[in-house]
């Protein structure tokens, strides 16, 4: 998958003389936290009770210039014929009660060994930079050290998320209107 969205950035910037894609970060979970999650979740730890239980092993966040390239970027994804959109989540339109937004994806992708094809599960995250620079430091602030917020720090986090949204708007409007001048 990452190898795709490198492809779309060349071609975009061939095509197009703009790269909708900032970034590209991956990771696959770590065995100790594999296992919290199948425990929380009640599952022996079994290779096939990942397989049907969990979507998340395999991770990518995308991170995109303009929330209009978070969409472009999503319906690209969709329109490849091998990748299967198991999940959506539109957390731009629709905002976490915290004010975290992103939009979310899981899809499957073929995976070819020697002797067979799986297709198998990989969440992606897309973001715009500023999304993911809120959504970073929030993590850190709240789970990173088991903190309790008191109400008034989810406040001022949630604050923090609508002007982030607000800077995101009003960049890309800009962009819009620079790019009508040219």
């Amino acid at each position: 998958m990452k190898t795709r969205l490198e492809v779309l950035q060349r071609e975009y910037s061939l095509a197009h003389g703009y790269n909708p894609i900032h970034s590209v970060e991956s990771r696959l979970k770590k065995p100790m936290s594999i296992a919290k999650k199948l425990r929380r979740k009640n599952l022996e730890i079994t290779i096939d009770n990942i397989r049907r239980n969990l979507k998340d092993v395999a991770g990518m966040r995308v991170i995109c210039n303009y929330k209009n390239d978070v969409y472009t970027i999503a319906e690209v994804l969709k329109r490849q014929l091998d990748v299967s959109v198991l999940e959506e989540k539109d957390y731009i339109k629709n905002p976490k009660e915290n004010g975290y937004r992103s939009y979310h994806m899981v899809v499957t992708v073929p995976v070819y060994f020697t002797n067979r094809t799986e297709n198998v599960p990989i969440e992606i995250q897309i973001r715009t930079i500023a999304m993911d620079f809120w959504a970073s430091l929030e993590h850190k602030l709240r789970y990173k050290k088991d903190r309790q917020m008191s109400y008034g720090l989810q406040e001022r986090l949630k604050s923090c998320a609508e002007i982030t949204d607000k800077l995101d708007e009003e960049m890309q409007n800009i962009n819009i209107l620079l790019n009508d001048f040219e």
